[in-house]
């Protein structure tokens, strides 16, 4: 019995210790890459652009921010009701907040989940955990797809790659995607003998598993969604074009979308390797909005 209880608390000691290591290494990497990027920008020139912000437009931005809930609020309503069936738009709205103010205090925003269920006692997490995954997976859908387009424009303005090999990969990624989203509405996929060959590999069926929840999904509620999370997620790229706008006195709109569209899908593809992400988005926005002002100037 003490032999157990011995192995147990060493199991346990270098489970907790290989953990807390780990959350040291993402506190220090947050920590050294938020150093970098203040101590690589002049304070007279923050305080300066904080004077000098027009404040219009950043009114704008906050009004903006009404539309951004009230299409979030929509992606999730249409959600509870296709997959928990509820239909309460006071208790959907609060579950909303709920899951953000719990997502704002957990990393990885992992506490959402939690958050949302909150307002719906009745339900299982499991229930409410699939809801948000599929919720989440549409803006998701959004970034990937538009992120790795624009991604391509951008190695091809700004590191001379053949538009040949832009056009090649353009084609393969806009398949990709088609494809993706007709094997999701396609019954016959999810009962083909591809799939059930797809599913025996070890690497693949986890992945599959997780896509077979939109197995059961209406066609409609799926294009609903797809159209909600394009204006949520071009509802935000608009809000931080503007924001940039607004601090840097420039109003080069395009080149900024192009900028918020790379830092997002530069975001999303990067690994959590910082304390809540802490500098990845920050150093995403230094490296492209500097890119995209050198790409100005050359033009001028």
């Amino acid at each position: 019995m003490t032999d157990k209880n011995t192995t147990f608390g060493s199991f346990s000691f270098r489970f907790l210790s290989k953990s807390t290591i780990i959350i040291a290494a993402k506190i220090l990497i947050s920590a050294g890459i938020l150093y970098y990027l203040i101590s690589s920008v002049e304070y007279n020139k923050i305080v300066l652009a904080l004077s000098e912000a027009n404040v219009a437009i950043i009114g704008v931005v906050i009004l903006l921010g009404i539309v951004n809930i009230f299409l979030q609020y929509s992606k999730w309503r249409l959600t509870c009701a296709e997959v928990l069936e509820v239909n309460d738009k006071f208790k959907i709205f609060r579950s909303l907040f709920y899951g953000f103010s719990a997502g704002i205090i957990t990393p990885l925003r992992i506490g959402e989940y939690f958050g949302r269920g909150i307002e719906f006692r009745d339900k299982s997490l499991v229930q409410i955990t699939v809801a948000t995954l599929i919720d989440k997976f549409f803006p998701l859908l959004m970034v990937a797809s538009l992120g790795s387009i624009s991604s391509l424009f951008f190695i091809y303005f700004y590191y001379n790659v053949s538009i040949y090999i832009v056009l090649s990969l353009f084609i393969l990624i806009f398949t990709f995607f088609y494809l993706l989203i007709i094997l999701l509405l396609s019954d016959r996929f999810w009962n083909s003998i591809l799939f059930s060959k797809l599913s025996t590999s070890v690497k693949l069926k986890p992945f599959l598993e997780k896509l077979r929840i939109f197995e059961s999904l209406d066609r409609t509620y799926f294009f609903k969604m797809l159209v909600i999370s394009f204006l949520f997620y071009s509802c935000f790229l608009i809000q931080y074009a503007l924001l940039v706008s607004a601090f840097s006195n420039h109003f080069d709109f395009i080149h900024y979308l192009w900028a918020g569209n790379l830092i997002m899908f530069a975001k999303t593809i990067i690994p959590p390797i910082s304390f809540g992400e802490l500098g990845i988005r920050e150093g995403a926005s230094v490296y492209f909005l500097s890119q995209m002002m050198f790409l100005r100037k050359n033009d001028n």
